[in-house]
């Protein structure tokens, strides 16, 4: 019997890859990566693979890693922020993980809600996604351009089927940052 994705090899930290990094007693990683434990992020990415047959293990983990930095920049930030279409889907892989989702946002300073709204490739612009990855940046994480392109774009096929708008709120963080109301 086979299965639909093959088995990808496990995320193994080996001695010299990043590990957080302690800045006035607020953890905060090198890279998205090390947010989560290789357990975990084997998890999500396998979820990842699972809402979508036959993508590479390799892309899925791309996948996810762009996710987590998103989702460590939008819980300390007061503007609203949108995930690219493939992004998105990492971040609905995280968003099933709920007890893993819960803690990361915590730890991330406020828990960011996903409101999902029909897709409308007329109301969404590629500046949002530029202002996120512009935002991603900001903070100190790099992105992979080929998950970051507009709406309309294709390149890559996800099963993520929302959007979200930058403005009134799909993405809601609870609690709000240091000056937002």
């Amino acid at each position: 019997m086979t299965t639909p994705n093959p088995v990808p090899p496990p995320c193994i930290s080996k001695p010299g890859d990043p590990k957080p990094a302690v800045t006035s007693g607020v953890t905060a990683p090198v890279s998205p990566r090390g947010l989560l434990s290789d357990a975990q992020f084997n998890g999500v990415m396998h979820t990842v693979l699972d809402n979508n047959p036959g993508m590479e293990p390799e892309l899925a983990g791309r996948i996810v890693v762009d996710a987590l930095a998103f989702l460590a920049v939008a819980a300390r930030t007061p503007q609203g922020l949108v995930p690219s279409r493939v992004v998105d889907e990492g971040w609905h892989a995280l968003i099933l993980h709920t007890h893993l989702y819960q803690a990361l946002c915590m730890g991330l300073g406020g828990f960011v809600h996903h409101v999902p709204e029909r897709p409308d490739p007329g109301a969404r612009s590629h500046g949002d996604v530029e202002r996120t990855v512009a935002a991603i940046e900001a903070a100190g994480y790099s992105v992979d351009a080929d998950l970051w392109r507009g709406p309309e774009d294709s390149l890559i096929t996800v099963a993520a089927a929302c959007q979200h708008s930058p403005d009134d709120g799909p993405i809601v963080i609870i609690p709000r940052p240091k000056g937002q109301q």
